[in-house]
């Protein structure tokens, strides 16, 4: 690859020519550390309750006609300690230091925030292509959709029957779930997979409260399987559908490239943990009431809520965020008229991981005159560790987004570095919250389950393993 000028010289260069890019990389850094420290400000405002609701008890707190008291600071805390809302957090301030800029101010700052493209933004251009907040938009009503009672009624037939061919217990469900909600993912899209996976192992798994180690090593499969699990085809992972089109990669390129390493990685993985934890699963008792199959729901209503499924994904496709919008629109008017087959719609879970991501993309689209650089000078072998390391600071979509911006990776020749960054970003899925777009929607729903909140040192030292494995089969099987 080429080296000249060298990477230093080049990343100089850029800061000369725009100062506000370094500031808003040292935005995205303290973001990060913050998503870290998630758990210390939940922590707090555990404390902070407790002690409000002493001095409640004490006399020294009002309350209000209905007997109701709250502490400002808790609920501060609490805001900052919930992981989905941190990078919402902090594109404001990134905002609040965009109209501060000499130079840039609020004209600016609403153009590049409204559209998350700097580029465009610069030049005073619309941005050129679909919005970059349609994948926002699309997980936020996915997970809406996918966590409606008669699609979690069917994943549950559906995944446990398969439990029951291994022998119906903790062990099998749990193996069947992190199997199986995976790779469904290349059908129904990651972020619904992400919801059902982690609805079913709440109900079904969590609920049984095992231990510590065991809560981290199922989030881990979970967050890395769904990863690599949505590798089958070309339309489900958003780190392929970043550079299906650029690339020419149909489903058969993608099955043929990377299919059978991520179903072997995810089957290598999960019989790892089995085996790890085999004795603790085996000690689990499986509760028969947690299977979602309650009473019979029509297969018509079944139908409806598959087809509002198939039509969000086709409008993502198409690009077209108001018709997708008119899909939720009519799939609530729908749960309404049908309420004894509905449960209530989940949307607080939805809506922060909509919010998280949307922070996302304006934190992480001021991150390419750093990353690109990068890439462009890597070797095969270098270019897949770095995908992966990248990958667990910045999303993996968005790191091959901006590979397929480089011309070098473009070229006829390139194929084992094309399969590189793609195979890194597949397997760093899992390291961190941040690192897949569906990620948040799991730990918003598996969260409560672990005291305090996720501890995101935890579970990147738990991910590793399955990491490793992936990044084995699709080095030797892809």
């Amino acid at each position: 690859m080429p080296t000249t000028p060298d990477l230093w010289s080049q990343l100089a260069a850029a800061v000369q020519q725009d100062g506000f890019l370094l500031v808003a990389s040292g935005v995205f850094a303290l973001a990060i550390l913050h998503a870290f420290a998630a758990p210390l400000f939940a922590r707090a405002a555990h404390q902070l309750e407790e002690a409000h609701r002493e001095s409640v008890r004490a006399g020294r707190s009002p309350v209000n006609a209905r007997g109701e008291s709250s502490s400002l600071r808790a609920a501060v805390m609490h805001l900052l300690g919930e992981v989905e809302a941190v990078f919402g957090i902090w594109t404001f301030v990134l905002f609040g230091l965009l109209v501060a800029w000499p130079g840039k101010g609020w004209a600016f700052a609403c153009r590049y925030v409204e559209s998350g493209d700097y580029a465009a933004a610069l030049a005073g251009v619309a941005p050129a292509g679909p919005s970059k907040f349609i994948e926002p938009l699309f997980v936020f009503i996915i997970m809406t959709l996918a966590a409606a009672r008669p699609i979690m009624a069917l994943a549950a037939q559906l995944l446990g029957g398969a439990a029951r061919l291994l022998g119906d217990g903790t062990a099998a469900r749990w193996f069947a779930i992190l199997t199986l909600a995976p790779l469904l993912g290349s059908l129904i899209t990651e972020p619904a997979a992400m919801t059902i996976g982690a609805l079913l192992l709440s109900a079904q798994f969590y609920a049984l409260q095992p231990s510590d180690r065991l809560k981290y090593a199922t989030l881990a499969l979970l967050f890395v399987n769904i990863s690599v699990g949505g590798a089958l085809t070309n339309f489900a992972a958003p780190p392929i559908v970043m550079v299906a089109a650029k690339w020419g990669w149909s489903t058969m390129d993608v099955f043929g490239h990377f299919g059978w390493a991520a179903i072997s990685a995810i089957l290598i993985s999960n019989l790892t943990y089995l085996l790890i934890f085999r004795q603790e699963l085996a000690g689990l008792k499986a509760d028969a009431s947690a299977d979602t199959r309650r009473e019979s729901i029509p297969a018509w209503i079944t139908v409806v809520h598959l087809s509002l499924m198939v039509w969000t994904v086709v409008m993502l496709a198409g690009h077209h965020p108001i018709l997708m919008l008119g899909g939720l629109l009519v799939f609530l008017a729908f749960t309404v008229a049908t309420p004894q087959w509905q449960d209530p719609v989940r949307l607080r879970g939805p809506l922060l991981v909509g919010f998280f991501l949307a922070g996302l993309v304006v934190l992480g689209g001021l991150q390419g005159w750093w990353i690109s650089p990068v890439i462009m000078r890597l070797n095969e072998g270098a270019l897949l560790a770095a995908s992966t390391l990248l990958t667990a600071f910045n999303d993996n979509a968005a790191i091959t987004y901006l590979a397929a911006q480089v011309p070098a990776l473009s070229a006829p020749g390139a194929e084992a570095l094309r399969h590189a960054v793609v195979a890194g970003a597949l397997a760093g899925g899992g390291l961190t919250v941040i690192a897949n777009a569906p990620n948040p929607a799991g730990q918003s729903i598996l969260s409560p389950w672990f005291s305090g909140g996720v501890s995101p040192g935890k579970l990147f030292l738990w991910a590793l393993v399955p990491t490793g494995v992936a990044l084995g089969c699709f080095v030797w099987l892809g």
